[in-house]
């Protein structure tokens, strides 16, 4: 495979492997329809705060969620609507097995 197509698909590798954790399932889930905070996301999973942290950071570095700054506190939503679709569609075709 030559460099250019190995990148391309290189790329979108990264963002299954940013979902391929169940808390960052979780997280999307939970950010699906409203905006969450840190330390609202680590208390309902039962995390510290810094490794929620690392789970959210994989999603935005990845482009599927974004954060807004809200005076100390950063809120995350979901930037990738469609990955809920897929999600769905994935589940879908698993349970028909």
């Amino acid at each position: 495979m030559n460099k250019d197509i190995e990148n391309e698909f290189l790329e979108k590798a990264e963002v299954f492997k940013a979902l391929s954790h169940p808390t960052r399932l979780f997280i999307i889930d939970a950010i699906k329809d409203k905006r969450m905070s840190v330390k609202e996301l680590s208390e309902i999973v039962e995390i510290d705060i810094s490794t929620m942290s690392k789970h959210l950071n994989i999603l935005k570095n990845n482009k599927i969620i974004q954060g807004e700054k809200v005076k100390n506190f950063v809120y995350y939503r979901l930037a990738i609507p469609c990955v809920l679709e897929f999600m769905t569609c994935a589940v879908k075709t698993i349970n028909k097995k």
